[in-house]
């Protein structure tokens, strides 16, 4: 029989693979789903002096506290024993997370660094002779999620411009006849895949050079 109550479902926890920028968006939307953010990005402000506080304080702080002992969980969960050793204070979750981010998430001169050979490999990319339609656009869109990871406003029709560009000779007639029928900039990654895999499936497709395709293409 199903559960009744849907609340017992465990979330996927990510773990850290040593993948900073992709980790800390992934745990940090777990983290807002739960309503522990506010928590881990500003800490738990506690008075000097509890015992001065009235029963709401307390009670709020109490609040507080039980989220934040909720919110250390998932990462104790996320972050592999070897690389909790690393860190010292974990008093609380906002410690975990400052400390993982001083460690892991780079200086801004590395992150430019990455970005500029992220830039350069996106820039080079062209599709391998007898590569598929769909690994080609795997790797399009793993080098392109790695540069909006890395502050890069790349837009989804420089994208599809590139795979266009960067198909091998076989799609030209293909590429010029998606380009001929359809507005570039209104067209998604998702329909240009589609377009490409009907047409990858289909005997006959290729442009071998024949005059009429030839001119067509032209």
């Amino acid at each position: 029989m199903a559960s009744e109550n849907n609340n017992f479902v465990q979330p996927v926890i990510p773990r850290f693979d040593g993948h900073y920028d992709h980790w800390s968006m992934l745990m940090e939307n777990l983290l807002k789903s739960k309503e522990y953010w506010t928590l881990v990005e500003t800490g738990i402000t506690a008075p000097e002096n509890e015992s001065a506080l009235t029963e709401a304080q307390r009670r709020k702080l109490d609040d507080q506290r039980s989220k934040d002992l909720k919110a250390k969980n998932y990462l104790f969960q996320a972050i592999d024993r070897a690389v909790l050793e690393t860190i010292l204070k974990k008093d609380t979750a906002k410690d975990i997370w400052d400390a993982m981010k001083k460690k892991y998430q780079g200086t801004a001169r590395v992150k430019r660094a990455q970005l500029q050979a992220l830039r350069k490999e996106f820039e080079i990319l062209h599709m391998k002779e007898g590569e598929s339609v769909n690994d080609y656009f795997s790797r399009t869109l793993s080098i392109s999620n790695k540069m909006r990871i890395n502050r890069d406003k790349l837009e989804e029709v420089a994208i599809i411009e590139k795979i266009l560009r960067s198909m091998t000779n076989k799609f030209d007639y293909v590429v010029c006849s998606i380009e001929e029928s359809n507005d570039i900039d209104s067209l998604s990654i998702d329909e240009l895949q589609s377009s490409l895999l009907v047409h990858e499936k289909k005997d006959g497709y290729l442009c071998r050079g024949g005059a009429s395709l030839e001119s067509h293409c032209s």
